[in-house]
């Protein structure tokens, strides 16, 4: 067999011709082959960037394509995706199993449980092959005699990519604006569709942001239009019902770049917020919803560092707010009083050990989710008595929210329940007696017995003392703590964003072969708080880095896991601290999945143009100042590239991500190849045709999960 070697963009035909000879020959030759090929070499062409005295030499720059259309660039991602089959063709009958048993124990036909809006029940159902969820409404609870709304299996017929965004009910009851996606760049047109006789209007909206709200006319729809260039939802307009998109009404425009901009209405329905958010900052201007030609006003002007949500009773607000507050509080003003927050009266005080994290407000009592501990606990607050009580569960670790309650008239907060080992329960709980009604539990198909699994919470000590929470499972049968399991270590760590011990069905595959799966709640999240949040952003982001590998090591010291078979996995700013990890400890693990990698931070936080970029200043630091772009450079998983030795890697992206570009992970992999000193398997894989969230329906996306499952799997048993 003759080695194949790669130019830029010739290798094409050749690598194609590859892929057809490892098809038709035996194992032997398939191993031969698999020694022998080659990897797409890009070509280096100098981008020179000067700040700071310092001459940044980017070799890769030439990847990017704004507009996805050149031919060279292309030709290089088309090359990378056949190398990768190549590479994969061993597994190839994993990646084929896992796909047919994880969606073998996902019912075909599932509905969800009807909520309460208006006059009207709505739920979703989506049934056997289809790939997506359609829409119904009932005038019964139990969702009887309903009507299909949206059918959004239909509205996908001939995409290779669809997105169904948000879907926004008039007051009356008679009109629904709804939002799609067909490129996966998140920006959607969004559609109109009287639902009394199904006809859809003639009015679309282009370049929207997924947020739509109804004025109360039942004529006035307001939505967000996205800038082209950065994809930033910046400007606010009114759209009157049957007049062009050209006719629409300004109301708000986001002067400032570092602020994203959302709309919400109030739970009865009489006021629209457009809510502000920077990283640091978050408040809301107020639209009269009755007028139809009301323009927003705040109530309180907005300030760095302030951050404040609202929720309406009456002629009163009941304020979300850090002021004064870093793990946040909750106060309550008169309408008039706003302004003064001297009038303001705490309803819950702050608690400098336990976040307040979501409030849900109802017309007897409010329900509130605190973080203790790491652990998202709720309580119910009766409004009139004052008393507080607290909601149970039994697990050592889950995850629990609110979600569907969409009147303030209930005697009941319905709530979503999970854990690594529990799949997500629905409950009804009475406001008063706190009897919890079981109205839903997914099901799991097969032989699945929860009773199997186990589920543990750690606290393990980081290099700098600090106590970092981890949460892991395992199968009882198969697991022995005496490191001869193989671990996979998962892990985010940005933005405050706390990732909670879920149930996966597809998490099963990996436990009944025997691996232990944690995760790492690491500085940067907020699952110990707000504090936990600053001390892994900006000129803190390492410790991000150091507690996540800390983690693995006293695992792999406490016999969870095998030394010689640690995995880890992380997406987007996960991917970048998959990246900083293999930089910094080339050799703790065996592989890793950097799916959609945030990589190229100095490069990408220079670039106003990008949506990760003026946002994220209070999140990274801006490098335009030399004391972050020094921070930045000594991390930053592009920059830090090193010739050492690193590990198997598998990364993934999409070609249309509108969050991470694609030109991030191709160029990280192509100066990888350039650098490193090992024969260790580094594959990219761009799917042409998705954007930051993969691939679009439910099968669909279990294709993603089978190839990045397979990877770890095919390393740890020696297939790869």
């Amino acid at each position: 067999m003759t080695t194949i070697k790669f130019s830029a963009i010739a290798g094409a035909v050749l690598l194609a011709s590859a892929c057809s000879q490892i098809t038709s020959n035996n194992n032997t030759d398939t191993q031969t082959t698999q020694q022998q090929i080659q990897p797409p070499v890009a070509q280096k062409v100098p981008h020179v960037t000067q700040i700071h005295g310092y001459e940044l030499v980017d070799n890769y720059h030439w990847l990017r394509d704004d507009s996805r259309s050149s031919e060279k660039v292309l030709t290089h991602l088309e090359q990378e995706n056949r190398y990768a089959d190549v590479k994969l063709a061993p597994i190839e009958t994993l990646r084929e199993t896992l796909f047919e048993e994880i969606k073998n124990k996902i019912a075909k036909d599932d509905r969800s449980v009807p909520y309460k809006r208006g006059d009207y029940y709505y739920f979703s159902e989506v049934k056997g092959d289809q790939e997506y969820r359609n829409f119904y409404r009932s005038k019964h609870a139990d969702g009887s005699n309903a009507t299909e709304i949206f059918n959004a299996n239909k509205q996908a017929e001939g995409q290779s990519y669809y997105a169904l965004g948000a879907i926004s009910i008039s007051p009356d009851g008679k009109l629904m604006a709804f939002a799609e996606d067909t490129l996966s760049r998140r920006i959607y047109t969004v559609s109109i569709k009287n639902l009394e006789t199904g006809e859809i209007y003639t009015d679309k909206l282009e370049g929207a942001a997924d947020s739509i709200e109804w004025g109360n006319d039942n004529r006035s729809l307001y939505y967000i239009k996205k800038d082209p260039v950065t994809l930033l939802g910046y400007q606010v307009y009114r759209h009157v019902l049957g007049e062009e998109q050209s006719q629409d009404e300004l109301v708000y425009e986001e002067k400032d770049n570092t602020y994203y901009t959302y709309l919400e209405k109030s739970k009865e329905g009489s006021e629209i917020y457009i809510v502000h958010y920077s990283t640091e900052a978050k408040g809301v201007s107020v639209i009269d919803a009755k007028n139809p030609n009301a323009q927003p006003q705040r109530l309180l002007p907005r300030t760095k560092g302030h951050e404040y949500s609202l929720l309406k009773q009456g002629d009163f607000y009941f304020i979300y707010t850090n002021d004064n507050a870093v793990n946040f509080k909750l106060m309550k003003a008169h309408k008039n009083d706003m302004a003064d927050k001297r009038k303001w009266k705490t309803i819950i005080a702050h608690n400098p050990n336990a976040k307040l994290e979501e409030v849900e407000l109802f017309n007897q009592h409010l329900v509130y989710q605190s973080r203790v501990e790491g652990i998202g606990t709720l309580n119910v607050l009766d409004l009139k008595t004052k008393q507080h009580k607290a909601l149970t569960f039994k697990d050592p670790a889950y995850m629990v929210s609110m979600t569907g309650n969409r009147t303030l008239d209930s005697q009941f907060v319905r709530v979503s329940y999970q854990s690594l080992t529990t799949p997500k329960t629905i409950y009804d709980i009475d406001l008063t007696t706190l009897e919890k009604t079981q109205r839903k539990q997914t099901k799991v198909l097969g032989d699945f017995n929860a009773n199997d699994y186990a589920s543990e919470r750690l606290f393990i000590e980081a290099r700098d003392g600090t106590k970092v929470p981890v949460t892991l499972v395992y199968k009882k049968a198969t697991f022995k703590k005496d490191g001869t399991n193989p671990l996979l270590q998962y892990g985010y760590g940005s933005y405050g964003s706390t990732r909670d011990p879920y149930f996966r069905v597809s998490t099963l595959s990996l436990l009944d072969r025997g691996f232990v799966y944690a995760i790492a709640h690491i500085r940067g999240s907020q699952a110990l708080g707000r504090p936990w949040y600053e001390d892994g952003k900006k000129l803190n982001k390492k410790n991000t880095f150091n507690d996540f590998i800390d983690v693995t090591k006293a695992l792999t010291k406490s016999g969870y896991g095998d030394p010689k078979r640690l995995y880890a996995r992380g997406g987007s700013a996960g991917g970048l601290l998959m990246g900083a990890v293999i930089n910094q400890e080339p050799e703790l693990y065996h592989g890793v999945h950097s799916a959609v990698p945030f990589v190229d931070v100095i490069n990408t936080m220079l670039d106003e143009s990008l949506p990760l970029t003026t946002n994220e200043y209070d999140e990274w630091g801006n490098p335009n100042d030399k004391v972050y772009f020094d921070y930045m450079r000594s991390y930053s998983p592009y920059d830090q590239v090193s010739a050492q030795n690193y590990p198997n890697m598998l990364v993934t992206t999409g070609l249309h991500d509108s969050q991470v570009q694609y030109f991030e992970p191709a160029k990280w992999v192509a100066k990888l190849r350039e650098y490193k000193t090992d024969d260790n398997t580094l594959l990219l894989k761009t799917d042409m045709s998705a954007g930051h969230g993969g691939a679009s329906g439910r099968f669909k996306r279990i294709n993603d999960i089978a190839l990045s499952y397979g990877f770890i799997i095919g390393l740890a048993e020696g297939k790869l």
